[in-house]
């Protein structure tokens, strides 16, 4: 809703004073490898959650497209802006289970020029004991194949274990004709050639003859659904929203100073700490 902590919660306030159906475009929650595995996660078929990696990686594409056109950078970092939707999945996935505290380290040695981060790895601890590493590198070269984001996560319990590959590495594009940014607002031009790409890589889906096809039509199917019929949908409510950005924030202020932060975090004492 916002990348500034205190509007982010204003804008919460009003939505829930208003009694208004907010939900957030967290687009991941609608492929059908995610919602399997939520099934099973709801049907305790690996048992209780004990632990959960994620590792993100993307291209440097979406940070330089991002921050080369806004000079107001502070909060563009890659857990605020694209880590939040991994971080999304697993605490979606990890849905009951609080997180008490998070530490956090930082680099900054390839995009630290334009402002921002390369890459943010940290480890929450859950109010139960569990533990979960969530790490994101948007710094990757611009001829990484990827269009934008590549994921793995592992989720293992006290009977079992369910390991996610969401890398699309399964469809693989090598040409001699030139491919486009996989992200480019405005005509942004990655400034390298690229003739590898890793295809279904883009979140929102694949356009055929000028259609949209992927999760974020079955989000925007879902969400007409969800107001015709008032049936529960897989999408994530403003509350949700805003908590996963306090979430993101909060790696960022432990990395910024190198030490634990305890959880909750209060938008005040983020927005004062990290701008």
């Amino acid at each position: 809703m916002a990348t500034d902590a205190r509007q982010s919660q204003t804008i919460l306030d009003a939505i829930e004073a208003a009694g208004v159906d907010a939900v957030v475009g967290y687009t991941q929650r609608f492929r059908r490898r995610f919602l399997a595995v939520k099934k099973r996660l709801i049907t305790g078929q690996i048992g209780d959650v004990t632990s959960v990696v994620t590792r993100a990686f993307m291209n440097r594409m979406v940070p330089i497209a991002t921050v080369s056109r806004t000079q107001d950078r502070a909060n563009l970092t890659p857990m605020v802006v694209s880590g939040t939707h991994s971080l999304d999945m697993c605490m979606w996935l990890m849905e009951g289970k609080t997180p008490v505290s998070v530490f956090a380290q930082s680099c900054d040695a390839a995009l630290g020029k334009w402002g921002t981060k390369d890459s943010t790895f940290g480890i929450f601890t859950m109010d139960d004991g569990t533990i979960w590493s969530m790490n994101i590198s948007w710094a990757l070269p611009v001829v990484w194949p990827g269009a934008v984001y590549g994921i793995e996560i592992g989720i293992v319990g006290t009977k079992g274990v369910i390991d996610i590959e969401d890398t699309h590495r399964d469809v693989v594009l090598a040409t001699e004709v030139a491919q486009g940014a996989g992200y480019a607002p405005e005509g942004f031009d990655p400034g390298a050639p690229r003739h590898v790409d890793l295809l279904t890589s883009y979140p929102p889906g694949d356009l055929h003859d000028n259609q949209l096809w992927g999760p974020m039509r079955e989000e925007t199917n879902a969400w007409y659904q969800r107001i015709y019929t008032g049936q529960r949908t897989p999408h994530a409510t403003a509350n949700v929203g805003h908590r996963n950005l306090l979430l993101t924030m909060a790696m960022d202020l432990s990395a910024k100073r190198d030490m634990p932060v305890e959880l909750p975090a209060d938008p005040d004492e983020l927005m004062r700490e990290l701008v």
